[in-house]
């Protein structure tokens, strides 16, 4: 069988290299501005640093798995979806992944994982039963353009310093509470005087407020990318199109309790089961439906392969 590699869009690299590079120049402005403010030396930081990336690195798909609740199945408990990911893989000339079900009915299907070597997809029960075969197929090749593109390192790496940020963030909330709201030991030997922990506080703010935007656009354009991927590796976009609004019109039957025991995966599932509210794209970790479906027609139409939206 002759494999095929996962495209990539030339316009929408450069976009997300551009956010991404914006992302690097706001973590080092972040990272000076804290040595400076805090004075501590190079090699505490990026023991630190270093500690949790790695931390991050090694336990990403363990996080992921157990936190959906999904439980790795074999060929002999899931001969059909085992077989449909062992083909793709030959196609697309990727390691077939570890693969997982999450007893869940909403329908969904997500992939995790440092490397090609160390990834694994997971499916709901939900998405099983509700799409076509051809279908589901096209929802695993998404979710293996996602492992082709390690997106999931790419975008752990991209909110490493987010994270951070948010906890020095509380930790100066904390500092402001607790430690005498700015007496004179809590000042810094700057002109301005303020206390270290409310610069801290503020430049951390600042830097959430905007990696959160930029990781967010990061993600929407990995979404874009991972579409394109599996519309050219399953050569039928119009497959994929379809599951998407069969994912979408089913999240909406789906019951808001059972929405909210999975709600903390939204931004690894195919489709964000927050799509009943009407959240900002700016915000958002995924694209509006209608653009992905708009940018997939465009590929069907590329490869001579008709749809109607």
């Amino acid at each position: 069988m002759k494999r095929k590699p996962f495209g990539r869009d030339t316009k929408l690299s450069l976009r997300m290299l551009l956010a991404g590079g914006t992302l690097g120049l706001l973590y080092v402005v972040f990272a000076v501005v804290l040595f400076n403010v805090l004075n501590v030396g190079l090699a505490p930081m990026l023991i630190i640093v270093v500690g949790i990336a790695l931390f991050q690195y090694y336990t990403s798909d363990k996080l992921a798995l157990a936190a959906s609740g999904a439980k790795i199945v074999t060929a002999e408990q899931e001969p059909e979806l085992h077989a449909m990911v062992e083909r793709l893989c030959a196609m697309s000339d990727l390691p077939k992944p570890r693969i997982a079900v999450i007893e869940s009915d909403v329908p969904n299907a997500f992939a995790t994982g440092r490397s090609p070597k160390h990834a694994a997809i997971a499916v709901t029960r939900g998405l099983w039963r509700r799409l076509e075969p051809q279908e589901v197929e096209g929802v695993l090749a998404h979710e293996l353009a996602h492992i082709a593109h390690r997106d999931v390192l790419v975008m752990t790496l991209a909110s490493f310093f987010a994270m951070l940020a948010a906890m020095l963030t509380r930790l100066g909330m904390y500092a402001s509470m607790f430690g005498g709201g700015g007496g004179g030991n809590n000042r810094d030997n700057n002109n301005n005087g303020l206390p270290v922990w409310l610069v801290v506080m503020l430049v951390s703010m600042v830097t959430y407020a905007l990696s959160f935007i930029l990781i967010r656009t990061i993600s929407r354009y990995r979404e874009y990318s991972a579409d394109r991927g599996a519309a050219l590796v399953t050569g039928a976009p119009e497959h994929l199109m379809s599951a998407l609004q069969k994912i979408a019109s089913g999240i909406t039957s789906i019951p808001d309790k059972d929405l909210r025991e999975v709600a903390s995966m939204n931004a690894f599932f195919i489709v964000p089961t927050s799509i009943k509210s009407s959240v900002s794209e700016l915000f958002s970790t995924h694209p509006p439906m209608e653009k992905r479906l708009a940018r997939l027609a465009e590929i069907a139409r590329e490869m001579g392969r008709p749809v109607n939206l």
